[in-house]
C-alpha cells in the first residue's frame, strides 16, 4: 500500500493509494493462492474466484457459514462439484481465504500513514483507512467478525490476533498525546474499534439514514478531535 500524505483524504483518494478493491481482489486471491488453485487460465480463474466468494458471502448471510453445504456453493455458482474443487479443496479452506485477506489488509494499514509524525493526525488517519478498507471489503470483514467459530484453532487465533494489533497500535499513539488522554488508553483504544466497526456490522443503519461512507468517517473524526483534545 502506498503512504497518504495527510490525514483529510476521502474515500475516492483512498481507493487510489490501497491496490486492494472490488476488482483486484480476485486477482490478489489467484496470485497469493497459485499452488492450492488448480486452475491456471487467468480468466476463468478471476472469474470463478469471484463466483464462489460473493456466493459464498450471500449463503453465509441467508443460511449461516456451518449450514452452507459445497451443493448449495454449486447451485449458486453455476460451478459443477469437480469444477468447485479446482478452486477450493472445502469449506474450512474458504473461510482461512477470507481471513488471511483481512488479516493481511490489517497488518499492511498501518505503513500507510507511518510516516506522519503526530500521533493525533497519525491515529485519525488509521481510524479514517480503516473505515475506509472495511468499506472495500464489508463482506470479509463481517464473515470474520460474524463467523469467526467456524475458523480452525490457529486461524481463530491469528483472527483474534489481527484486531488486538489495532487495538494495541491505537493505545500506542494514545500514550504518545500530550497532554494524555484521562482513562487508560487500552479501553479507549477499544471504544475506538468498536466505533469503526459499527459500520460494516450494521450496515442497514446507516444505509437507512443515508449515511455516506465519508460522512461517517467525518463524524468518527470529529468525536476523537473533540475526545482527545
Amino acid at each position: 500500500m502506498a503512504s497518504i500524505q495527510s490525514r483529510r483524504f476521502d474515500f475516492d483518494q483512498f481507493q487510489t493509494m490501497t491496490p486492494l478493491n472490488g476488482e483486484t481482489i480476485w486477482a490478489y486471491l489467484v496470485d497469493r493462492h497459485a499452488e492450492r488453485i488448480g486452475v491456471k487460465r487467468r480468466k476463468p480463474a478471476l472469474e470463478n474466484m469471484e463466483k464462489i466468494f460473493v456466493a459464498t458471502f450471500r449463503l453465509a448471510n441467508e443460511v449461516g457459514f456451518r449450514a452452507m453445504s459445497l451443493r448449495d456453493l454449486c447451485r449458486e455458482t453455476g460451478l459443477s462439484m469437480g469444477g468447485l474443487y479446482g478452486y477450493i479443496e472445502g469449506k474450512d479452506q474458504l473461510a482461512e481465504m477470507i481471513e488471511d485477506v483481512v488479516r493481511q489488509t490489517t497488518y499492511e494499514l498501518p505503513r500507510m500513514f507511518a510516516h506522519i509524525e503526530d500521533p493525533r493526525e497519525r491515529l485519525e488517519s488509521l481510524v479514517r483507512g480503516t473505515i475506509y478498507l472495511s468499506e472495500i471489503l464489508q463482506p470479509w470483514f463481517y464473515f470474520v467478525y460474524m463467523d469467526s467459530r467456524v475458523l480452525h484453532f490457529d486461524q481463530r487465533n491469528m483472527a483474534k490476533n489481527s484486531e488486538l494489533s489495532i487495538q494495541t497500535l491505537i493505545a500506542q499513539l494514545l500514550d504518545e498525546l500530550r497532554p494524555l488522554p484521562e482513562g487508560n488508553t487500552t479501553l479507549i483504544a477499544a471504544h475506538i474499534l468498536a466505533l469503526f466497526q459499527d459500520w460494516y456490522l450494521k450496515r442497514w443503519k446507516y444505509k437507512a439514514a443515508k449515511v455516506s461512507v465519508d460522512e461517517f468517517a467525518d463524524s468518527v473524526s470529529l468525536f476523537l478531535r473533540s475526545h482527545l483534545r
